[in-house]
């Protein structure tokens, strides 16, 4: 007889039915037709000396090859979150091969790092992110981040001697998922920042492209355990509670905001069939495009969440946000306009909101300093409108010569932008006047109490 249940088979071994493509071909040649004709942002501003300019843009294309070392060493070693030891060490190497004193562990976060020069004045911090993903190494490409960051400061500091005002670096560990940043604002590093500048590669140069804010949940249900068979009834299942709530999250999509998202996985079902379970648990992302929607979307899984209980007779606990939350970005057009002209002069497009589809995105704690201060997290592009974030592809890509391409364009970016707020106080007074008239600073840590 066990011979015969080893040869039983029920039916073939199945494979997936892949999504068709039709739609997403669609909106490629739409984007493809849409970025042909479209206008980069225009800047009202006159920003800095054309002479200062073309000096410091000078300067990243004399020293590229240090830079382009710093990017290549950082993709061929990639580091998780909050493990970047070996990463920040290489970025602070080579800031001090250039004379510049730098601090490693700043604000309480080991792979944190900080430099500057100037004193009195406005304040700009140009950003820098090294933490790859986990099987995939640089597939959101943060060696490009990093190497463009800290070639963006050190062009503009050789023009702080003569223009006055301040700039910084800082190397804000675990964006992808850690909230580094969020750690360092509590820490109060930022605190005498006036604006914020960085950039993200992406198959698109945009120069203000949305991202999602984003919380994470972790519901846990507590049952009753009973034998499956002899005495269900003498049970209350965890497991039908999470599968209610999953079933109640995807209930609630269609009545949401075409941008907004929710995705969760059950993370413990039980741990055999013939037993009831009496814990069961799910993890889920909200997503939104405003924070707002994002407080909204969140008490409306917490409302399913107990009312899964309430269905099933189990209790249930709600654990929101073991990382710090990530805000939406909130864009400073007046800064990026800057932005934009500046890719201009190395050959590129930075195109405004819109032009390419606003759902291709995702979340970022750069969105939590852009609630404090006017900030700017533009998009280089590395010349192939099909690249996705976090995938070897793309991977791949930030590591190619477009990869390098867009460490010395977005360096260069960075610097003249960072040049231009200091220099221009017209620009600052626009930029500091569009942040306030969008709401001014947020209580972030406080914001989801």
């Amino acid at each position: 007889m066990w011979g015969f249940i080893r040869r039983l088979r029920v039916g073939a071994v199945t494979q997936p039915v892949h999504p068709d493509d039709a739609y997403l071909r669609a909106v490629a040649a739409a984007t493809e037709r849409a970025v042909a004709s479209a206008e980069p942002l225009r800047s009202a501003h006159a920003g800095a000396d054309e002479a200062l300019l073309a000096e410091v843009e000078r300067w990243v294309t004399e020293h590229g090859g240090d830079l382009l070392g710093l990017s290549h060493d950082l993709h061929a070693d990639p580091e998780e979150a909050y493990a970047e030891h070996r990463s920040v060490a290489r970025a602070a190497e080579l800031l001090r091969n250039f004379g510049h004193d730098v601090e490693v562990g700043v604000g309480g976060l080991s792979t944190a790092l900080r430099t500057g020069v100037g004193a009195d004045g406005p304040h700009v911090a140009v950003l820098a992110e090294y933490d790859a993903l986990p099987g995939i190494g640089h597939g959101c490409g943060h060696n490009i981040i990093c190497s463009a960051g800290v070639g963006g400061f050190l062009a503009a500091a050789t023009a702080v001697g003569r223009t006055g005002g301040r700039v910084s670096l800082f190397g804000t560990p675990a964006e992808e998922g850690g909230g580094g940043k969020e750690h360092l604002a509590r820490a109060g590093v930022f605190d005498d920042v006036d604006a914020v500048v960085m950039l993200h590669p992406f198959s698109h140069d945009i120069a203000t492209h949305p991202f999602l804010g984003r919380r994470q949940v972790e519901v846990v249900f507590h049952g009753v355990a009973a034998h499956a068979s002899a005495q269900p009834f003498m049970g209350r299942n965890a497991l039908d509670a999470v599968v209610a709530t999953y079933q109640g999250v995807a209930a609630m999509r269609q009545h949401m905001p075409s941008t907004d998202r929710i995705h969760g996985v059950i993370t413990d079902g039980g741990k055999r069939p013939n037993v009831v379970p009496d814990r069961a648990a799910a993890l889920f992302y909200v997503r939104s495009a405003e924070p707002g929607s994002l407080q909204d979307l969140a008490q409306r899984v917490e409302s399913i969440a107990h009312g899964a209980a309430a269905m099933t007779g189990c209790g249930v606990e709600l654990h929101w946000d073991r990382n710090p939350a990530y805000l939406p970005i909130r864009h400073n057009d007046a800064l990026a306009a800057r932005w934009a002209r500046h890719q201009a002069r190395r050959g590129r497009t930075s195109l405004p909101r819109g032009i390419v589809p606003d759902y291709l995105t995702g979340s970022t704690d750069l969105g939590n300093l852009s609630f404090r201060m006017p900030a700017i997290h533009p998009m280089i592009g590395l010349g192939d409108a099909n690249l996705s974030l976090h995938t070897e592809g793309f991977a791949a890509a930030a590591g190619s010569a477009a990869g390098d391409a867009a460490v010395i364009d977005g360096a260069i970016g960075l610097a003249l932008t960072t040049v231009d707020y200091i220099t221009d106080g017209a620009l600052r007074d626009a930029v500091r006047d569009e942040f306030d008239a969008a709401g001014g600073p947020l209580d972030v840590p406080n914001y989801f109490s």
